[in-house]
């Protein structure tokens, strides 16, 4: 995957972090995923953050 394309994805609540990419031409928001929590041992919503 090419570095400029990649976004982190953010647990608030763990600071757990996910990288994914996402097509910028097609979506302006910023993206919420369902992923799983490693240290909570369930789904929850990860969110765009900053790089």
């Amino acid at each position: 995957m090419s570095q400029d394309k990649l976004i982190i994805l953010r647990n608030k609540e763990t600071g757990e972090i996910y990288m994914s990419r996402k097509n910028k031409k097609t979506v302006e928001k910023k993206i919420e995923l369902k992923k799983y929590s490693k240290v909570l041992r369930k789904h929850v919503a990860f969110k765009e953050a900053k790089k």
